[in-house]
């Protein structure tokens, strides 16, 4: 398996194995050399506004609030609280889509799913796809909420944009995705949420509507004349739909697709769905239950399924790809009619491509009809469809990203499997087509062991390994290897256990957990050692390194490199056994030992050169120029280093990049040049905060440096006048 292995707490480039970086990025947006950063168009990711009725004065109370948050020069929130059903979304969209002129800035949207079947979204993953939406490079969002927070604030604080967070859960969840600046935020929630009164936030409830109002969108949804013709009959249909919109929608879609059919079946019909899901009310919510039943009932058979169907579906969003492979290409079809019966939200505006969701109340009601017309049986193959589906799709995603990997062996059903839409720019837009499919795919992780497929979720997390290192989804790349690790120790597969513990150790590292990854790759050793795997147990020798080096621990660290430089190659890898060596010299060079660090990092090179790693190699040449630094060889440093920085430039490895700037900078400081090593030294401390590197050792080594050689403070002005000068002496120095 190929994967890439750093030092200095920086795992990137190119192993068998496993792909960690920590300070290089990967496409995107970069910043290279002080040229000027790409210009990214503002995300435009708000809903489509859907049909509000009577709700003039709760969209005046939300401007009225705007305005006077503006003139104090206050960010503008609200809170809109209110049933399941009853239009919290469509009132802030209708708000929200008509700020547009006024705020060029973008709009950023998010589903914090309070209701959803796998738990509220966590705060940090939503503020990184933000922050990614607003132009950061994936490979530059920062691992820890706090970090993230703090840039999604500085990047909003003088720009002009909107925010909807979704059914949110508490206000918890919501304050560190609130922007900086004069920016408006709305939050909906079926909870009121007076907490965020203390954030400076106006609390909106939203009530039913007034059976007058009711009537008249019953009126727009059918807009055919029997609403006129049966007014009485209207307003008891909208009695038994309680005024929420939802279930009003509903009601009124299923008599459009009759259009014969007068009010008054439809009012007994609903009467009687009522008296059946009395015991089932929470919150209301049996006023929706009674219209879905309804509709449901008056499905096409093909829609009915698709329906009970995707109401199994374990993400929150899926696509059309999805529903053809749970029901082939009637599908097609269904789509088309659960769309027409407003069962089905259209979320392609927002997420780009054929993308649906189930309002919460409604997959809830799919869900329940799946367990009532489905068997056991049948439920358990829907969801090895979906899961198969998925992991089908991810695999190819792998291999446009890394072809050569040596992956775990895939199963899944031929049959269950559609071609997603992975779009046409190779690599990049794979990963992207991971990221954005990422909670469904996690959410199938999960699920693989409660349905008997323990295999699903190993194959599954093994075929995202190239997501996790290059996107940063530490939280993801935990998790899914613990699921995965858990699963592969039940099935007893001792191949996917050492897969999963390897490649979630290097997690490990990544996030700087350095002692829980090192305690993983020894459990690994031993076991490729018990089953006499020379190579895997070689591989982890380079590994366990790294977790000491992180730790402290350079003479042990130093040791498993060099055992993992002369066995690597012995059991033919020689690419790894080039990166163990340059792991030897980087140690060689923190210890001042800067000989044997030429010496072995100029070995590590011609390897890397030869196996096809430009960017190993120019981190070799890097580290040989540093040395040659430090060893007063200083025509070679130069060409080492300047070669290395165009390399590394060239790959947008930022931090890297800041590194030999640092080489070039003590350089120029050797050779009696101090206004070039501060121009190195600015450069260089850029794009360790561009990374967000600004608080490791080399920055603040740079830092340190840079401050020394700032030129001493002018003396203030003698307050009595300078002194005169004697007669013959210079009036004033032009060469200063």
């Amino acid at each position: 398996m190929r994967g890439h292995e750093h030092s200095n707490n920086d795992l990137s480039g190119t192993v068998h194995g496993f792909v960690v970086q920590a300070g290089s990025v990967q496409g995107g947006i970069h910043v290279s050399g002080g040229a000027a950063r790409e210009e990214v168009p503002p995300p435009w990711q708000l809903p489509p506004s859907v049909r509000i009725t009577d709700r003039t004065e709760e969209l005046r109370a939300l401007e009225v609030h705007r305005c006077r948050a503006t003139e104090d020069g206050h960010p503008t929130l609200a809170a809109v609280s209110g049933l399941g059903g009853v239009g919290k979304t469509a009132v802030a969209l209708a708000w929200l889509h008509t700020l547009r002129p006024e705020f060029p800035g973008g709009q950023l949207y998010a589903d914090l799913g309070a209701q959803a079947p796998d738990g509220p979204a966590d705060p940090g993953e939503v503020v990184g796809r933000f922050l990614r939406a607003l132009g950061v490079p994936t490979g530059q969002v920062p691992p820890a909420l706090g970090e993230r927070v703090a840039l999604y604030r500085s990047l909003t604080a003088d720009r002009r944009l909107v925010v909807l967070l979704d059914d949110a859960a508490t206000a918890a969840q919501v304050r560190p995705l609130l922007p900086a600046g004069r920016c408006v935020t709305a939050v909906t929630s079926r909870r009121r949420m007076p907490g965020l009164s203390l954030d400076g936030g106006h609390v909106l409830h939203l009530d039913p509507l007034s059976p007058e109002a009711a009537v008249e969108l019953l009126d727009s949804t059918l807009a055919d004349g029997r609403v006129a013709a049966q007014p009485e009959e209207a307003r008891a249909l909208v009695l038994l739909c309680a005024g929420l919109p939802l279930a009003v929608r509903i009601a009124g879609a299923r008599l459009a697709a009759r259009p014969r059919q007068g009010i008054t079946a439809m009012v007994r019909a609903l009467s009687e769905e009522h008296e059946r899901l009395e015991a089932l009310a929470i919150e209301g919510d049996h006023d929706v239950r009674a219209a879905l039943d309804l509709s449901y009932q008056g499905l096409p058979p093909a829609a009915a399924r698709l329906y009970r169907l995707l109401g199994l579906h374990p993400g929150r969003e899926f696509g059309g790809p999805v529903a053809r492979a749970l029901l082939g290409e009637e599908a097609v079809d269904a789509l088309d009619a659960l769309y027409d019966a407003n069962l089905l939200v259209d979320v392609a505006e927002a997420s780009g491509g054929e993308r649906y969701r189930f309002h919460d109340l409604v997959r809830l009601h799919a869900a329940e009809r799946a367990a009532q017309d489905e068997s056991g049986e049948e439920r358990r193959a829907a969801l090895l469809r979906i899961g198969h589906h998925y992991l089908a799709n991810a695999r190819r995603a792998e291999e446009l990203v890394e072809p050569e990997r040596d992956s775990l062996e895939r199963d899944f059903e031929p049959e269950c499997v559609v071609e997603e839409d992975l779009g046409q720019r190779g690599a990049e837009a794979a990963l992207d087509w991971l990221e954005g499919e990422l909670p469904n795919l996690m959410a199938v992780v999960r699920i693989a062991r409660p349905v008997g497929a323990p295999e699903l979720a190993w194959q599954l997390t093994d075929a995202l390994w190239p997501l996790f290192p290059r996107r940063k989804r530490y939280r993801e790349w935990h998790e899914a290897h613990q699921e995965g690790l858990l699963a592969a120790e039940e099935a007893g597969n001792e191949e996917a256990v050492c897969r999963m513990l390897t490649s979630g150790a290097l997690g490990k590292l990544a996030s700087g957990a350095p002692a829980e990854g090192l305690e993983m790759f020894e459990r690994a050793a031993a076991s490729f050692q018990e089953r006499g795997d020379a190579l895997g147990h070689a591989r982890t020798l380079n590994y366990r390194g790294l977790a000491h080096q992180r730790l402290g621990r350079p003479d042990r660290a130093a040791e498993l490199f060099a055992r993992a430089a002369d066995t690597l190659p012995a059991c033919g890898d020689l690419r790894s056994g080039a990166l163990a060596r340059f792991n030897l010299a980087d140690v060689a060079f923190s210890q001042g030992r800067y000989e044997d660090a030429v010496v072995d990092a100029e070995a590590a090179r011609l390897t890397l050169e030869a196996a096809g790693d430009p960017y190993n190699a120019a981190r070799a040449a890097g580290l040989t120029g540093r040395a040659c630094v430090g060893l007063g060889r200083l025509g070679h440093a130069e060409a080492e280093l300047s070669a290395a920085l165009s390399a590394l430039r060239a790959q947008a490895a930022e931090f890297e990049a800041a590194r030999v700037l640092g080489g070039l900078a003590q350089l120029s400081e050797r050779r009696g040049q101090p206004h070039q090593a501060r121009q190195f030294y600015r450069e260089a401390l850029s794009l360790y905060s561009s990374v967000g590197r600004s608080e490791s050792a080399d920055a603040e080594e740079a830092r340190a440096r840079l401050a020394a050689l700032e030129p001493a403070p002018p003396r203030p002005p003698d307050p009595e006048g300078p002194e005169p000068r004697p007669s013959g002496e210079a009036q004033g120095d032009a060469g200063e």
